[in-house]
């Protein structure tokens, strides 16, 4: 069953082979011993490829659900033995990784000492790949990511924030209208990150200006380049929670309308979560509602400025700018 789903969702034995440890030949011989046996054709084979028929489809659904069951099983008895061992494998962008991951995974190790963690960071597609194939045993992502043989929830709501230098010549945490800045000068993720497509479309709809686009699939160096630079970015809020996240960076939230993003749990369907993975998620979760909830008080209140703060040079900025300046991260 689990050289079919491989083979289903890949569309492909040689690459179901990598993904299961077993050999092209092999997967194929297990195929058609399948076919056979059920008395249908499963897969057209094709050149590049094989393409499932409508009764793999349905064969697929089933089976998801019988290799998820098998591993209940399997994971109820295990709960028997003593100490609790083993590894969990989860994928986290570094919207998580910035600011939330740290406190989470300090309590998890006090709490389960004996079992280990790997962490990825990645951005959405190669992270959703990553726990299609059973690389991860779960991953945080942007709302709107899919695969086949993966569901997801909801795991928490952001604002998305515009950042720039210091200096640049925006009242930090006072909300703003991006179409009343002068064009940006906007450092965006590339076009297969999720978030590229809602900026670009939250920009499109509300009349925002853009000079200039540089992709960057970096988060470190898109801050470096935004701090050192009269380049801007928008970023969710939770990156910048509580002490502000990164120093030299001014943060401005996003109103006229408002600006959000969703992440979301996934996972794969055909195997259940691990008692120790749910553990550590659910700290992970607290600690980014914690965070979130923490942001929305912050910014709801007004923010001291420095009456004598030497206003910015030729920056993007809005039409009724104020001349005082003070680093956000020192409001939070």
């Amino acid at each position: 069953m689990s050289i079919f789903v491989a083979a289903y969702e890949e569309r492909s034995f040689t690459a179901a082979a990598q993904r299961e440890n077993a050999t092209q030949s092999g997967v194929s011989q297990h195929m058609r011993n399948l076919e056979y046996m059920l008395g249908v054709q499963l897969f057209l084979r094709e050149r590049g490829g094989v393409t499932p028929t409508p009764a793999a489809a349905g064969l697929y659904r089933n089976c998801l659900q019988v290799l998820r069951l098998h591993a209940m099983a399997r994971a109820d008895v295990a709960r028997f033995a003593k100490g609790e061992t083993g590894e969990i494998r989860i994928g986290l962008m570094p919207t998580i990784t910035s600011r939330i991951l740290a406190p989470a995974l300090k309590a998890f190790i006090e709490q389960s000492p004996n079992v280990n963690v790997r962490i990825t960071e990645g951005y959405s597609a190669s992270l959703t790949q990553m726990v299609q194939t059973g690389e991860l045993n779960c991953a945080i992502v942007p709302a709107g990511a899919t695969a086949l043989g993966v569901r997801g929830r909801f795991f928490v709501r952001t604002p998305e924030v515009l950042v720039s230098r210091p200096g640049s010549g925006l009242v930090p945490l006072k909300a703003l209208r991006l179409r009343d800045l002068e064009p940006l000068k906007l450092v965006m993720p590339g076009h297969n990150n999720i978030r590229r497509h809602t900026i670009e479309s939250y920009c499109t709809a509300n009349d925002v200006a853009i000079d200039q686009i540089v992709e960057l699939d970096a988060m470190l160096g898109t801050l470096d380049f935004v701090g050192q630079t009269d380049w801007v970015s928008i970023l969710p809020a939770i990156m910048m929670s509580e002490d502000g996240g990164h120093r030299a960076l001014t943060v401005n939230p996003i109103t006229g309308p408002d600006m959000h993003i969703d992440l979301m749990l996934i996972e794969p369907v055909r195997s259940p979560m691990s008692t120790a993975a749910a553990r550590f998620i659910e700290l992970l979760q607290n600690e980014a509602e914690r965070v979130s909830a923490r942001w929305q008080e912050v910014t709801d209140t007004p923010c001291a400025t420095v009456a004598d703060a030497e206003p910015a040079a030729t920056v993007s900025r809005p039409s009724n700018r104020a001349d005082d300046t003070l680093d956000a991260i020192s409001c939070l």
